[in-house]
């Protein structure tokens, strides 16, 4: 008797978990595929990987990911040292950077030890040197016969503490992860890699400015080029607009209306310098992605005595807010979306901030109209006095 009892209770037990799990799996919706019925389960040699079961694709062949690299470290170096007699002056080279074939955006995936794997890792390809005049006319052969933004040419000017090698996996990831169709080339500024050698690579920075200037004249002057992006990290920012202001003074304002979209992702950049930049500008189209978790930029702003740095103003402060929204540019408040102990490289980390530089570069030149928006992730809406503010959310998750 006592033995029939325990098997109703074990009976009465499963139905009740039974309950329970198909009642959670309920409350998960369509979080999780369907299971297939067992009538309906595939014979062993036919079961599907677990790729397929986790909705990502079939791996397939790497992608190869050309560019075009402008460069004013030594030509003999790969990493860090400066180029004798000054950055002043660039030379030239042309690479691919094979992509794996189940890539994940916002990663740049790099063996722990050993080799890379060009099916599971980035891999640098051979880099071949050129003159400027075959640089030239290199990109004018890539960009003959393209249409729409696909004409384009996306310039990456990379931040402080930044390797050779490590500039160039980053804007690989980056062309991969926005499917930025047009030539993607990389203005490669000398840094020691070394976190005390801020002051330094600042001086670098310095001396890089006609060149990186002198690029993007001759680019926009490229035959069958539509416009010419910027998107700058960091320090690499305070470079790109020194740049740019240069060339506007010299008689390129916009760059002879070829400047497309100028994107400044954790720009360090002193709020009144950033001010006197823009001026000479005109009228062009700056999106300044902030973080008010950088801690690199919170160094940086202690560095200069505590002279604020645009890419660490709190939009969510009412002061600093107001000196947002007093610059005429977009800003997209990444806080949110900090990451890691540092929190300085979420513009390329997060799919979400790649997704929207993948959609601000896919822009029509009728669609490009300057604004002073201050934009977050929380889709917050929000008014100021002058109706200048407004916010929107980050492009949703892709499928």
């Amino acid at each position: 008797m006592q033995l029939a009892q325990r098997f109703v209770t074990l009976l009465a037990l499963t139905g009740a978990l039974s309950g329970c799990a198909a009642n959670s799996l309920d409350r998960m919706g369509d979080a999780l595929p369907a299971m297939p019925s067992m009538a309906s389960m595939p014979s062993m040699p036919d079961m599907p990987s677990m790729s397929n079961l986790l909705g990502r694709k079939p791996a397939k062949d790497p992608v190869e990911v050309p560019i075009f690299v402008a460069s004013t470290r030594s030509a003999q170096s790969k990493a860090n040292i400066r180029r004798a007699g000054g950055e002043g002056s660039a030379n030239f080279s042309m690479l691919s950077v094979s992509v794996p074939p189940n890539h994940a955006p916002g990663l740049i995936e790099q063996p722990s030890f050993g080799r890379p794997d060009k099916r599971s890792h980035f891999v640098l390809m051979d880099e071949r040197p050129l003159s400027r005049e075959e640089y030239t006319r290199q990109i004018a052969s890539q960009l003959a016969g393209r249409v729409g933004s696909s004409r384009d040419i996306l310039i990456f000017v990379h931040g402080y503490n930044t390797g050779a090698e490590e500039a160039r996996r980053r804007l690989a990831q980056i062309v991969a992860d926005s499917h930025f169709a047009g030539v993607a080339v990389l203005f490669n500024w000398p840094t020691r890699g070394e976190l005390s050698a801020y002051v330094s690579d600042k001086d670098s920075a310095t001396a890089s400015r006609d060149a990186l200037s002198r690029l993007f004249v001759d680019l926009s002057q490229t035959p069958s080029v539509g416009r010419v992006h910027v998107l700058a990290h960091s320090m690499g920012a305070w470079l790109g607009m020194e740049a740019l202001r240069e060339a506007s003074i010299s008689g390129h304002q916009g760059l002879d209306g070829r400047l497309g979209e100028v994107m400044l992702a954790a720009p360090d950049i002193d709020l009144a310098v950033f001010r006197q930049q823009l001026s000479k500008l005109g009228n062009v189209n700056v999106s300044v992605f902030t973080s008010a978790g950088d801690r690199a930029l919170s160094l940086s702003s202690l560095i200069a005595r505590d002279r604020p740095r645009v890419g660490a103003l709190d939009p969510r402060k009412p002061n600093e807010r107001l000196e947002l929204t007093r610059l005429g540019v977009t800003v997209y408040d990444l806080s949110g979306l900090s990451s890691g102990l540092i929190g300085h490289d979420v513009y390329a980390d997060a799919p979400e901030v790649i997704r929207l530089i993948g959609n601000e570069l896919s822009r029509t030149p009728s669609e490009e109209t300057p604004s002073t928006p201050v934009a977050g992730a929380n889709g917050e809406t929000s008014q100021s006095a002058q109706s200048l503010i407004r916010s929107e959310d980050l492009p949703p998750p892709n499928p």
